[in-house]
């Protein structure tokens, strides 16, 4: 990876909307190479998709949670079944399994408290080999962001 395909991915970063036209103008070079560089990136798996940032709060979700749940059990069948349940949960953001006290982490937004506490009663609550849930809601969010940093 050299200069120019740092420079392709930090404006993609920017703008996945930029088309190929837009972008080789930008580097100073001509299209052709500019759409060869980002097919590369693409198959080579540092561009693994393009998305829209969409706006939690405009779309009614006024609630983020970071839920830490700590289980009793850590064997196989208990794990598999956690990650099959928690990839199927629109609900939740993110989850990164943890050092510390608690076993996994997990990003969760909601419209509301209610529909939050519904989301902690119904998907939660009902996990196999849970011991602890623990709460923090976010009372402002002051930065949100994917973009990686990309040093030249």
């Amino acid at each position: 990876m050299d200069n120019v395909d740092k420079k392709i991915l930090a404006l993609l970063q920017q703008d996945g909307k930029l088309s190929n036209a837009k972008l080789a103008e930008m580097l100073n070079m001509s299209e052709t190479p500019c759409w060869r560089r980002v097919k590369r990136l693409e198959s080579e798996g540092y561009i693994e998709n393009y998305q829209a940032n969409l706006n939690k709060r405009k779309l009614g979700y006024g609630v983020l949670a970071f839920v830490q749940l700590t289980y009793i059990a850590h064997d196989t069948k208990t794990t598999n079944d956690f990650i099959d349940i928690i990839q199927r949960c629109d609900n939740v953001l993110s989850c990164h399994n943890t050092t510390g006290g608690a076993d996994f982490l997990l990003q969760v937004v909601a419209k509301d408290l209610d529909d939050y506490g519904h989301f902690v009663d119904s998907v939660l609550r009902k996990l196999p080999g849970i011991s602890d849930i623990s709460s923090s809601i976010s009372l402002r969010e002051l930065k949100s962001s994917n973009r990686l940093p990309l040093a030249n």
